[in-house]
């Protein structure tokens, strides 16, 4: 759509002051085209509901295609481009604070300095529970992307601000929180997290750190209350440190405060926290 300088595409979008003359073009519930001014856009539209108003490619020889992470904030699948991508929804998916997703709901229009027409499609929505939204875009490396993904940046990043939501581009966690996350989110279904009054006997057999194979064992049968620890990690109720290998003698806790806070403020401050 970029490059297209026919009616409304170039009548609409606009430059203007820091964030000003944007539009952003969605495709509505009744799958129709839709084109509002970004500001009326972002207090009448539920983004985290919409289809994506671009699909992602796929591209004969590539290892890594689309496909979809069924959500445990939402109960829904979101599709995804790319192993980066799939790695942030999950991030995303077990932040306490979000309560919507979505891919590429929006593409926001600007006119560029040039004079010309351009648009960028974000990878990523979020809703918090306060009512702001989150744009990101899920980079493979820093430099993904290249020039346009950077001016597509400061164009984005003061839209978003003006509406005070954020956009940001996301970067990859180390290796070993990503493995431990991936881990964990095999557990996110609330079917893991076993009969009635074991969720509570794990807080009790954890108020104080010990390793999990033992606090574990404490509580019951390893092969039943294994997966329901593991869906307390995914939650937040139990925490451990998620920079360290993930194995029967990490240690765990039930306190409120995260054991090993570092990364856990790490991952908050790209959307990732435990979904309580």
């Amino acid at each position: 759509m970029e490059g297209h300088e026919n009616g409304r595409w170039v009548q609409q979008a606009a430059a203007g002051g820091a964030g000003a003359g944007i539009e952003a073009a969605f495709v509505t519930a009744a799958g129709r085209l839709t084109q509002l001014p970004w500001d009326q856009a972002v207090v009448s539209v539920r983004f985290e509901d919409l289809a994506p108003v671009s699909t992602f490619p796929v591209v004969p020889g590539r290892r890594w295609g689309p496909g979809w992470w069924w959500s445990a904030t939402t109960g829904r699948h979101v599709v995804h481009g790319s192993a980066a991508m799939r790695t942030q929804l999950m991030i995303l998916d077990r932040n306490p604070d979000v309560t919507g997703l979505s891919a590429r709901p929006v593409r926001l229009l600007w006119r560029g300095t040039d004079g010309r027409v351009r648009s960028w499609v974000p990878q990523l929505f979020a809703r918090y529970a306060d009512g702001t939204g989150l744009l990101a875009d899920c980079p493979s490396s820093p430099t993904a992307g290249g020039e346009r993904a950077q001016q597509a940046q400061a164009v984005l990043e003061a839209a978003c601000a003006r509406v005070g939501w954020s956009y940001r581009r996301l970067e990859p966690p180390p290796a070993v929180v990503t493995a431990n996350l991936r881990w964990l989110a095999g557990y996110r279904h609330l079917r893991n997290q076993g009969p009635p009054g074991l969720q509570a006997a794990l807080a009790e057999a954890f108020a104080a750190p010990r390793p999990l194979a033992d606090g574990a064992a404490s509580v019951g049968d390893p092969l039943q209350v294994l997966p329901a620890a593991y869906h307390a990690l995914w939650c937040g109720h139990l925490t451990t440190p998620l920079e360290e290998p993930l194995h029967e003698e990490a240690l765990v806790c039930a306190d409120a405060e995260r054991a090993g806070g570092g990364v856990e403020k790490r991952l908050d401050a790209s959307g990732g926290q435990g979904k309580g």
